[in-house]
Order: structure tokens, then C-alpha cells, then sequence
């Protein structure tokens, strides 16, 4: 993980949260921004053709009745990564970030955003939360991106940089989560003034370590 942005919407007769992250997963092929998208009226989602089956796809929807994920691909070059092993970054290599040439920075500019490299050969994840201290807006979606599977009639309500995010891996669930819970206010209130935390945020990329590794 790299960089994340909470948005919340509404209109008269629904709401939206999505949740962007990106990063890059050794499983994953490049870095990429997870869009995660809640709502009670969620549009355009994926096609049958993305399951293994139709069977695999009509589970898909019957468990998944409020939720969608979607994936936007930032870099558009290919030839960065390192040939022999892709977790490490080619030296000497560029990547497009959208409109952006970047060239790879030097090795004591990681530590500037407090990024402490693992071997003298970056890693991708290392780079992607360099890119994403220097490109922020670069890294996350575009509104159209962002609205991929909501309505068009919806309109932003909230925006969140950093939030208290519950640890579902440790059994923390959303509906015990005070950020979840003030954001539900929110939403029926339409009132962000109903948003006062008084939780830490712990959505930067140094609290979730594991993140990139795995």
C-alpha cells in the first residue's frame, strides 16, 4: 500500500463510499489502485465474462449485493520493472505516471518520505510509496474513475486523505469502527459536520507494514 482516499456520496435516494488504494502486490502483474465501491444502488458493474462461469458470476452478485471492485492501472509502461525478477525496479528506468515521465530517483531520496530500502536494488512497492509522496493526485483515480460504479446523479459529499480504517484481518468490522459509524450519520444527515473523530488516522502506509509484501 502506498497511498488511499476515502470518498462519500449521496443524492435523494442513495449514497456511495469508495474506498481508492494503491500500490502493487508481488501476486499483481504491475502497480495498481484497488477501487472499492459500497452502495445501495451500485451501476455499471462487472460483466459475467470476468467470472470463471456464470454460476461463479451469479454468486459473485448474490454475495456481493452492495459492493464492486474495479482496478485503474496508472503506470503505462511496462519496461521499468526488472527483467529477471519484476519486484525490483530496473535501474536507470522511467515510468509514465499518467502525463508524467519519472525518472527513478536516487537511492538517499527514499528516505526524505521516511522510505527505508531493503536492498541497495529498490523494490516496486518502495517505489510506488515514493511516486505516491511525490504524485499524489497522480496515483489515486480521476472523479470519472473514482464514479466508475456509481450513478450519475450522485454528488460528493465527504472526502477523506486519512482515516481510522478497522484491521479486518484482525476481526475489526466497519460497523464497530467510529469512522464507519459517524459516516453513516453522514450519509442519512447529509451533515459532514456529523465527521468528528477522535481516532488517530492509521491509513498511512507506515501502519500497515505487510503492505507491498505480500
Amino acid at each position: 500500500m502506498a497511498a488511499t482516499r476515502l470518498s462519500v456520496y449521496t443524492s435523494h435516494k442513495s449514497w456511495g463510499v469508495v474506498v481508492e488504494v494503491f500500490g502493487f502486490s508481488p501476486r499483481s502483474e504491475a502497480p495498481s489502485i484497488q477501487i472499492y465501491t459500497f452502495s445501495n444502488k451500485l451501476a455499471n458493474r462487472n460483466p459475467a465474462s470476468n467470472d470463471a462461469s456464470l454460476e461463479a458470476y451469479e454468486n459473485d452478485i448474490k454475495n456481493n449485493k452492495n459492493n464492486e471492485l474495479n482496478f485503474v492501472y496508472p503506470i503505462n509502461n511496462e519496461n521499468w520493472m526488472d527483467d529477471e525478477d519484476p519486484e525490483y525496479i530496473k535501474s536507470g528506468a522511467k515510468v509514465e505516471l499518467r502525463d508524467v515521465l519519472v525518472t527513478m530517483p536516487e537511492l538517499e531520496k527514499y528516505s526524505l518520505y521516511g522510505i527505508k530500502l531493503e536492498e541497495s536494488q529498490p523494490l516496486v512497492y518502495e517505489l510506488c510509496r515514493y511516486i505516491a509522496s511525490e504524485y499524489r493526485d497522480k496515483v489515486l483515480c480521476t472523479e470519472v474513475e473514482r464514479r466508475c460504479n456509481l450513478g450519475s446523479s450522485i454528488e460528493l459529499l465527504l472526502q477523506l486523505d486519512e482515516w481510522c480504517h478497522p484491521d479486518i484481518v484482525e476481526g475489526e468490522l466497519p460497523s464497530q469502527s467510529e469512522v464507519f459509524q459517524q459516516i453513516a450519520d453522514v450519509i442519512v444527515s447529509k451533515d459532514v459536520a456529523k465527521y468528528k473523530p477522535t481516532l488517530e488516522p492509521n491509513t498511512h502506509w507506515v501502519n500497515w507494514p505487510e503492505g507491498g509484501s505480500l
